[in-house]
């Protein structure tokens, strides 16, 4: 295949939440789990300490002033630029609070406009009206053919972060055609794997099935606040929890992460 048309995975690393630890245990993981010739691409505004194997490149203008602060992740809006530093092809998308549990092969070759994860239900939506909406913490897509997205963003990048509650919304409302990723293929560890509130102050996470390629961290808590093993409180009053999640702790130090005991 030529050099040029490799898939290529994708991440985005700003500002001081995130460490060049998660890039480089997200690197590690993606080349112990997807065996094809790819490219691994972060864009970021500090690659100091990121391994090398990792193409980095500077994150383009998001256009709003505070997007990197707004709700939601704005910035990720730059990925459907017609010209991403040149970069073409089949590209997925990773959060860096994300766990690659098994093979990715399937998802970066998944066929479709675009393909996201359903969001996930809150305990508030179920006494309101829902609407399927997708969420952008795994996405697969090809690079430059979602360029109509960005140009509608471009067009009035205030108006749309005034107008949708955050990028991913704006994503379900204008894009043409939209798929889903399957269960158990890609789940959350706070919804699927934590006990119910209350139960989780006595009950562990559950590990996820075999079939699980992707485990997503989103919000509270953070991948690394589950792996010291010092006894330490995480989470919040509900999603509550205590020392460390072994499979992620294992995982974190597998990769080359830090000990952050």
């Amino acid at each position: 295949m030529d050099n040029d048309n490799l898939p290529v995975v994708i991440c985005m690393k700003w500002g001081e939440l995130y460490s060049s630890d998660y890039v480089n245990v997200l690197y590690h993981a993606v080349q112990a789990n997807l065996n094809i010739p790819h490219k691994f691409v972060c864009l970021t505004d500090n690659e100091d300490g990121i391994v090398d194997g990792v193409e980095c490149y500077p994150i383009p203008d998001p256009l709003v002033t505070d997007a990197f602060t707004r709700r939601g992740c704005w910035p990720k809006l730059v990925l459907f630029q017609p010209d991403l530093y040149g970069l073409k092809g089949r590209a997925l998308f990773i959060d860096l609070d994300t766990i690659i549990y098994g093979d990715l092969k399937p998802l970066i070759e998944a066929e479709g406009e675009i393909i996201l994860i359903r969001e996930w239900r809150r305990f508030v939506d179920y006494f309101r009206s829902w609407q399927i909406n997708g969420q952008t913490s795994i996405f697969a897509f090809n690079l430059g053919e979602l360029s109509y997205l960005y140009e509608i963003y471009a067009a009035d990048p205030v108006g749309a972060c005034k107008q949708f509650r955050n990028e991913q919304r704006f994503v379900t409302h204008y894009v043409k055609s939209m798929k889903f990723w399957s269960h158990p293929t890609v789940i959350s560890f706070k919804r699927h794997l934590m006990a119910p509130p209350l139960i989780n102050r006595f009950v562990k996470p559950k590990e996820p099935l075999e079939e699980t390629s992707i485990l997503v961290f989103h919000g509270i808590p953070r991948p690394i606040d589950v792996v010291p093993d010092n006894q330490q409180v995480w989470g919040s009053f509900f999603r509550y929890g205590r020392g460390a999640v072994k499979y992620v702790r294992d995982y974190w130090l597998k990769h080359g992460g830090k000990d952050p005991e």
